[in-house]
């Protein structure tokens, strides 16, 4: 998941400087929501972990 967030980063980047700026924002919108999404997803596993390895 985190590839995903990297390559739209970059290509983002490639395209900011190019001068395709509504491309670019686009992008990084989508860096950013996939990132959120895996940010949630690893404080979910982390706290099933420890719920499951207190037991």
């Amino acid at each position: 998941m985190l590839a995903w967030v990297f390559t739209f980063l970059i290509i983002a980047v490639i395209a900011a400087i190019f001068g395709f700026t509504g491309i670019a924002i686009g992008l990084v919108s989508i860096a950013r929501v996939i990132f959120t999404i895996f940010l949630v997803l690893f404080v979910l596993s982390v706290i099933v972990h420890l719920s499951n390895g207190a037991k």
